[in-house]
């Protein structure tokens, strides 16, 4: 169905979205049929037919004890994802006294929206970069680093909050938990029956080799089986990266709904780009990001549209100005000042006074080419 305008794009998101989720809870079963027709392959010596009927009537067996490790799975994380992240990112929930600035800004743009506000959480990681947690209104927080804090105004801070806050409005946050929940469980089931072939193709695998001479389906069923399991994987991978890539459009176009800020906004992504890596975190919080720099080869595995992409969608359809790659300051320099050229091409800093200061008479020096 055709969308037109931001709210039904969120709508139409939200169904794909679901139907996307079903399908990697599908995938459960097919890691679980695969794994039965690995173990009949490393068990039996049958015709190839025969271990299939086997396989699926092991499938039959083990559909409720699948569902139901499956549903564990995801009441664990329900419970203790948050603090398996903050461990991991080294986050602390802040209040007002703790954080004004920040506390703030984040409770006027829930106020404009009639929203209860999240709790807030500052990670003292030095990239830049913020993401947002939560299952329900009672779990919610967005986490922000202490190097975004550092490096972005008010303004830009505003409109980083403001992308999060979209993504737990639009249930974002609730859909991409559960997908890197559901597909953990995949990646756990998928390395459980790796071993387990490889460790009795090491033990036994002389002897099943002696046993096969006699023309036995278990090889093609093995071969199958993995195949399944690798398929699997791969697809649930493609699908965690499908829920994140398509959303941070909107979350971006939220976000100036919230602020009627886009400047903004593609500053706040220009000064965050490439410089968002939280090297504590692992691969899933990452796609929870603002921003995410670990990216794969020729985008197939990037979880995040390029800056570049999503600052053309803010000025073409919210009239932004993009000012292209920013320079940020460094520790210690005044606001708004630029850090000095280095290099064997440039000149270094002048010592003795300001740099560029009347005061200093001392002749420049330059480089080695110079």
């Amino acid at each position: 169905m055709a969308a037109f305008g931001l709210y039904t794009h969120i709508q139409s998101n939200k169904r794909r979205s679901i139907a996307l989720l079903i399908g990697l809870f599908l995938l459960v079963y097919v890691l679980v049929y695969a794994g039965a027709l690995v173990a009949e392959g490393l068990t039996r010596n049958a015709p190839f037919e025969y271990l299939l009927l086997a396989a699926r009537y092991d499938f039959i067996m083990a559909f409720p004890f699948a569902t139901a490790g499956t549903i564990i799975w995801i009441f664990i994380a329900w419970h203790f994802h948050q603090s398996m992240i903050d461990s991991m990112t080294e986050s602390d929930t802040v209040t007002r006294q703790q954080e004004p600035r920040l506390y703030n800004i984040l409770e006027n743009l829930c106020i404009s929206r009639g929203i209860p506000t999240p709790k807030l959480k500052i990670s003292e990681e030095p990239g830049l970069n913020a993401f947002a947690t939560g299952l329900n209104d009672k779990q919610y927080s967005i986490t922000v680093t202490r190097g975004l804090i550092e490096a972005l105004d008010d303004q830009e801070i505003e409109a980083v909050l403001g992308h999060e806050l979209t993504h737990i409005r639009n249930g974002d946050v609730r859909m991409m938990v559960i997908a890197v929940v559901i597909a953990g469980a995949i990646s756990f089931f998928g390395e459980l029956v790796f071993r387990i072939f490889f460790q009795s193709m090491y033990w036994g695998g002389g002897r099943r080799s002696r046993d096969d001479s006699k023309g036995g389906g278990a090889g093609l069923a093995i071969i199958i089986g993995i195949a399944l399991i690798a398929v699997a994987w791969f697809l649930s991978i493609v699908i965690r990266f499908a829920l994140s890539r398509q959303r941070e459009y909107l979350a971006d176009s939220g976000s100036v709904e919230l602020t009627k800020n886009p400047d903004a906004m593609i500053s706040a992504l220009r000064k965050i780009e490439g410089r968002g890596d939280i090297p504590t975190a692992n691969s899933a919080v990452m796609e929870m990001c603002i921003d995410n720099p670990r990216s794969g080869f020729s985008n197939i595995f990037d979880t995040h549209p390029s800056v570049d992409a999503r600052c053309a969608a803010l000025v073409k359809f919210a009239g932004g100005h993009d000012p292209g790659p920013l320079a940020i300051e460094h520790d210690g320099a005044e606001p708004g000042q630029l850090p000095p050229p280095s290099g064997p091409w440039s000149d270094p800093p002048q010592q003795g006074g300001a740099r560029g200061s009347p005061e200093d008479d001392a002749p420049p020096r330059r480089g080695p080419w110079g």
